[in-house]
Formats: structure tokens, C-alpha cells, sequence
């Protein structure tokens, strides 16, 4: 699979990344369609180990190669990357003060209040997830532009890694959408084009970080830093505490060991 992106441009690379984890996400979705329960510990193990795939790649696949990136700069090189990444999570805490605090896991009920019989909620159910993918795509396009500008510490496996393990943490978002609309009296056909509309946002933002980040190269430090910043932020105020909040606590902290130690090598062995 590596070599087959290996001849492809950066844009095409960072387009077919994000298209799967766009295809996760409607996956996820499509539950709507055969089920009217997720399998509680199945939806949890998935978020812990998307969790620290996320953790490990922040690090190796952004955070790293925005360090090495700077070193020749006049700044001390920690500059950019302290400032990226802090800018990446005062973005999304800037985000989750305008829409409602909803983890992936919630039920309907559950986040912030929300009734069946309250629309306004349920759209901003489908905004909330929908914004929270933005960063997650962008995440992705940088990381496929750094490779493309020729940075050593940049590679195209981890790059790769990092759409796989956004899009198994997007499954279960898709379902977190689709899911809620449904019992809100909506039909299955539409709660599943709103929760597969949750992830197009990713192939777009991605687009924006790939073309940003190669026509912009002295940005990309403080670019791939603001997309770690943004992933961690994710996944401490909403994939953690979503994978934990059903009492399968043990599971999902285990299953983000695993994660993370599954990214380490794969970035480390093939990177």
C-alpha cells in the first residue's frame, strides 16, 4: 500500500486518505440501517486504540518533524512548534465554547441535554462532529505535505498510519450522528446522509493543508504543530473521556496503549 501512494502527488495522496476516513465515518453511519444498538465495548476498544494512534502520531508524524523543520531557523526551533501547537488547541476549546460539548459516545439524551423531540439539537448535534473533523483532515493533508517537501523526518508511512487510525476513530462518530437523528423521528436514509455528511469535511481541509503546506514551506512548522495541538485536544476532551464514560474504563485504556504502541512501531519500522 505504501508503494501504491509513493507515485501518487501529494494532493492525490492527502484526497485518498481522508476519502477513507470519510468512508469510516459513513460506515459508521450505515449502522443506522441494521442495528438500533452499537455494541457498547466494540465502540469503546475502538475509540481507546483510535485514541492512541492519534496520541503516538501527533508526536511522531507532526510534532517531530515541525522540531527538525526549524532547527535551521533563527527562532529557537521549540518556537514554532510551542506556538502551532498551542494555537491548535485554543482553536478547537474556541470551537467547543460556540457548539454543545458532545462526545462521540453520548447518547442523544445524554449530550447536553438533548431531547428527541428538540431539532435545534440535532443539528447542532451534526455541527458539533462536523467541525471536530476539520482539524483531523487537516492533520492529514500536513502530514502528506511535509513528506512531499522532502523533510527526513516526515514519512510517508506514518502519514499513511495517521488517516488509518482517524478514520477507525471516525466510525464510531458516524454512528454517534446517525444514530441520534434516527430516534429523533428522522428516517434512516436521512440520518445516515447526515452522519456521513459529518466526515466530508475531512477530503476538503485536507486538500487545504496539502496545497498550504507546499506552497507555503516556512509555514509548515507552525502548521504541523497546529494540527497536533488540535488532535490532542481532541482526543483528550472527547475521545478518552467518550471511550471511558460507559464503565468500560479498563478496556478503553488498554486498548489506547495498544494504539499507541502499534503507531510507535509502524512510524519507527517503516518510516
Amino acid at each position: 500500500m505504501i508503494e501504491f501512494f509513493a507515485g501518487l502527488s501529494p494532493v492525490m495522496q492527502a484526497l485518498l486518505g481522508t476519502t477513507f476516513t470519510w468512508g469510516m465515518t459513513a460506515l459508521g453511519a450505515a449502522l443506522v440501517f441494521t442495528t438500533k444498538q452499537m455494541n457498547q465495548k466494540l465502540m469503546d476498544g475502538m475509540l481507546g486504540f483510535a485514541g492512541g494512534v492519534m496520541i503516538a502520531a501527533s508526536f511522531w508524524s507532526l510534532l517531530a518533524p515541525a522540531l527538525e523543520m526549524a532547527e535551521n531557523d533563527p527562532l529557537p526551533a521549540w518556537f514554532p512548534a510551542a506556538i502551532g501547537f498551542m494555537l491548535g488547541a485554543i482553536f478547537l476549546w474556541g470551537v467547543d465554547k460556540v457548539i454543545p460539548h458532545l462526545h462521540p459516545n453520548a447518547s442523544m439524551e445524554e449530550a447536553e441535554g438533548i431531547h428527541p423531540s428538540n431539532r435545534r439539537r440535532s443539528t447542532l448535534l451534526v455541527l458539533a462532529i462536523t467541525l471536530h473533523n476539520i482539524p483531523e483532515g487537516l492533520a492529514i493533508g500536513v502530514a502528506f505535505g511535509a513528506v512531499a517537501a522532502g523533510f527526513p523526518s516526515a514519512s510517508l508511512a506514518a502519514a499513511v498510519t495517521l488517516a488509518i487510525g482517524i478514520g477507525i476513530q471516525n466510525f464510531p462518530e458516524g454512528t454517534a450522528v446517525s444514530m441520534p437523528l434516527r430516534r429523533d423521528g428522522m428516517s434512516r436514509r436521512k440520518s445516515f446522509m447526515y452522519g456521513q455528511f459529518s466526515g466530508m469535511v475531512e477530503p476538503v481541509s485536507a486538500l487545504v493543508g496539502v496545497l498550504a503546506v507546499t506552497l507555503m514551506e516556512p509555514l509548515l512548522p507552525f502548521a504541523l504543530s497546529f494540527a497536533a495541538g488540535a488532535m490532542i485536544f481532541v482526543v483528550a476532551e472527547e475521545v478518552i473521556p467518550g471511550s471511558q464514560e460507559n464503565g468500560n474504563k479498563d478496556l478503553a485504556s488498554m486498548s489506547l496503549m495498544v494504539g499507541f504502541t502499534v503507531m510507535m512501531i509502524l512510524d519507527v519500522a517503516l518510516g
